[in-house]
């Protein structure tokens, strides 16, 4: 188990509920790889330094996690395919 940093961003108009449904379905993921989770911290709606797909805002979330390597993989191909997210990064975080 490794400490990971995951930074997503999810659209914009996603109203309170919507939001944490994606962040539960995230969270469900890591626990299913056998992941911990150490931190949820939504840090809100921010203006964009770029528009993606038509949006100048979206709202941010990070998690810490501590997770099995070869489980970023499924993480990754999962949030690419869910549809609310706009954009993410998997960081490894050295100690």
């Amino acid at each position: 188990m490794r400490d990971y940093e995951l930074v997503f961003i999810v659209h914009p108009e996603l109203d309170e509920n919507a939001l944490k449904d994606v962040i539960q379905k995230v969270e469900t993921w890591i626990t299913e790889s056998n992941g911990v989770i150490v931190k949820v911290d939504i840090w809100g709606k921010r203006r964009l330094a770029y528009i993606i797909r038509k949006q100048k805002e979206g709202q941010y979330v990070f998690i810490k996690a501590q997770i099995d390597p070869k489980a970023c993989v499924l993480i990754e191909r999962n949030l690419r395919m869910l549809e609310p997210v706009m954009r993410f990064l998997l960081t490894n975080v050295e100690a």
